[in-house]
């Protein structure tokens, strides 16, 4: 019987949510009564893909996420709850020391709760052939290119544009390798994983087809459109 690949969920749950104008961090924010972060971390504790979780929080969230998330909703994969650090990036770094080893890791930002089960098996298939790959859907809008005096300087092909969302998946030893490198170099500013894989080890990441509503919950306005999509 072939061994089953071991694979861990990073779900990142640090942001302050000042976009969203509420004193209480927008992960954490309810939505049909179950706080913005319970969709994501339920999706991969009922994937069979899934092995463990470690969850990536604010310092003084840690106790929270633990008796009003982790134990409320008996997400017994939550193997971690640790503490971020200053940018996405250190989170991420963070959490990957927490990893005693694996085959895939996927990196997922806990304000977009709509990910599904289908998503998860087919990133999984696509990182099995490619190593890394990121989730997305082509810009429905056309793009403009700025120069520094805010005029247009280029009109890319909007069907090369995607829209970069989460989960980011990569084997194992590609995102850890990856991480370690920018860890120490100056940390030239990164805004999502891939972009890690692609400066730090100049790694090709495979585009995955996502859904439009794969949401990033940031603004208000987002609050209202998430409220609709799970009615």
């Amino acid at each position: 019987m072939m061994k089953k690949d071991k694979c861990v969920a990073i779900v990142l749950a640090g942001g302050k949510g000042r976009r969203m104008e509420s004193d209480i961090p927008k992960q954490y924010l309810e939505l049909n009564g179950k706080p913005i972060i319970y969709y994501s971390i339920n999706q991969f504790q009922n994937s069979d893909i899934i092995d463990e979780i470690v969850l990536v929080t604010g310092k003084d969230e840690i106790q929270f996420c633990k008796d009003r998330i982790v134990d409320r909703y008996s997400f017994q994969k939550v193997k971690h709850i640790i503490e971020g650090g200053k940018e996405r990036y250190h989170s991420v770094y963070n959490a990957l020391q927490c990893i005693n080893e694996c085959d895939f890791v996927f990196i997922h930002d806990g304000a977009r709760p709509f990910i599904n089960l289908e998503l998860i098996n087919d990133l999984y298939k696509n990182v099995k052939e490619y190593q890394a790959c990121v989730v997305g859907v082509q810009t429905k809008d056309t793009i403009k290119l700025a120069d520094s005096d805010g005029f247009i300087a280029e009109t890319p092909d909007r069907s090369k544009v995607w829209n970069i969302q989460t989960p980011q998946v990569f084997r194992w030893g590609i995102v850890k390798s990856a991480y370690d490198m920018l860890m120490k170099t100056d940390c030239c500013m990164v805004t999502d994983d891939a972009m890690v894989i692609e400066k730090m080890l100049k790694y090709k990441v495979k585009l995955v087809q996502g859904s439009y509503e794969n949401i990033k919950v940031t603004t208000p306005s987002d609050l209202v459109i998430a409220r609709a999509f799970l009615t």
